[in-house]
């Protein structure tokens, strides 16, 4: 492990679980961003970057059907609600790749790493 894996990894270990959701969703949402934006140079990254935001979003889904969950029920809805957007979504995209489609799944990140970071 080189000087600036090890320095990485010790960063990411001082974050709280908000801190560390937040910056998940904005890499994400960065990486689907590059493939939007320059489209023919990183399209061949799509299928990758699909998976990497739709493994998030699993994980998210997956906590907050754990019944120790401090969310609200509300919340815990919503999150579900838009998890299974996401996945459709996400199909729909493999199905027919363009880089329009992924505007909606990078503002989704966005949108949800700045709700978290407001509100920590």
């Amino acid at each position: 492990m080189n000087i600036s894996q090890k320095y990485a990894k010790t960063e990411v270990s001082g974050l709280s679980q908000v801190e560390l959701e937040s910056r998940a969703l904005i890499k994400t949402a960065s990486r689907l961003n590059r493939i939007k934006e320059n489209w023919e140079q990183n399209k061949s990254d799509l299928v990758d970057a699909l998976e990497e935001n739709r493994r998030l979003w699993t994980i998210f889904a997956g906590a907050i059907e754990d019944k120790s969950s401090p969310l609200p029920i509300e919340i815990q809805r919503n999150i579900l609600s838009l998890a299974i957007f996401i996945f459709k979504k996400t199909i729909n995209i493999l199905a027919n790749p363009a880089p329009d489609g992924l505007g909606v799944l990078i503002e989704i990140n966005m949108s949800i790493a700045r709700g978290l970071t407001e509100h920590e």
